[in-house]
């Protein structure tokens, strides 16, 4: 398979109206996201992202914490103001681990769980000159074995731990360097016709409590070192959606309609004063 097993996701078909008040919300379940989620756990559904775009897409969500390549290929999404899971240089969770250099890879196994950080290393490749074959990582079991895969997320920290031999390319570090602006993976999107200002008050205070809780958010796992952990959610993930990660946003999004792989649409934002969509 070529890199067209990566292209954007299809539009939103259609809307479903909100009913009772009770949002229904989707996010995936990995530590970079847990402070966006802290109290609202009983009631977010936790899946992987292919799920997390189809159910929105379906009108099954009313928000979902998302690639932002659902955003840029979906016309009808707005994705919520003020938060978001972005980087200012290494991020240590999306990074190309790999055995030989780059310029001498002809193949790079993705993690498909990500289609934001896939077309990040496109991005990133091209502006080397490079245009290795992307194709989907078959198994996570697999990863250890190929002379470079993509992994995102919690399999990158595990991978990172692991001990493998292989060099890693800490693609918010290389975003960084190449433009100089934030790099943003995911975003609240709301599906059309949701209500952004209830969603905005909701998620907002969401936020709040997990930056708040920290400490217990790294207690309660055991999975990576408390010190590890402590830097990684404070340092390398950051969790706003100002001016910088916009324009950066905005700078993938141009970047991305260079490469040519499917429409991108300009990103709209709601939450705002009264609700209001930008």
């Amino acid at each position: 398979m070529s890199s067209d097993a990566f292209e954007l996701p299809a539009s939103a078909a259609g809307t479903v109206a909100q009913t009772g008040g009770a949002f229904r919300l989707g996010s995936v379940d990995s530590l970079n996201a847990a402070p966006l989620t802290r109290g609202l756990e009983d009631r977010v559904t936790f899946t992987t992202p292919a799920r997390l775009g189809a159910l929105l897409r379906a009108g099954e969500l009313d928000a979902a914490l998302l690639s932002v390549t659902e955003l840029l290929a979906n016309p009808g999404y707005t994705a919520l103001d003020g938060i978001a899971i972005a980087s200012r240089g290494p991020v240590r969770s999306v990074v190309l681990a790999h055995r030989r250099p780059l310029h001498a890879l002809d193949t790079v196994h993705c993690d498909p769980a990500s289609l934001a950080s896939v077309h990040l290393l496109r991005v990133l490749l091209a502006a080397r000159g490079l245009h290795p074959r992307l194709v989907p990582l078959p198994d996570y079991a697999a990863a250890p074995g190929c002379d470079a895969v993509l992994l995102i997320g919690d399999r990158a920290l595990d991978f990172a731990f692991g001990g493998h031999p292989h060099q890693l390319w800490d693609l918010g570090a290389a975003w960084w360097e190449l433009t100089g602006l934030p790099f943003v993976y995911a975003l609240w999107t709301l599906r059309p016709g949701a209500d952004a200002t209830g969603l905005a008050a909701m998620l907002g205070a969401a936020r709040a409590r997990g930056l708040a809780e920290l400490e217990t958010i790294i207690a309660g796992q055991n999975r990576y070192p408390p010190n590890f952990c402590r830097e990684y959610l404070t340092w390398n993930i950051r969790f706003d959606l100002g001016p910088a990660e916009k324009r950066g946003l905005l700078a993938f999004a141009e970047r991305l309609r260079h490469l040519g792989n499917g429409p991108v649409h300009p990103p709209r934002f709601a939450g705002g004063e009264k609700g209001r969509v930008t």
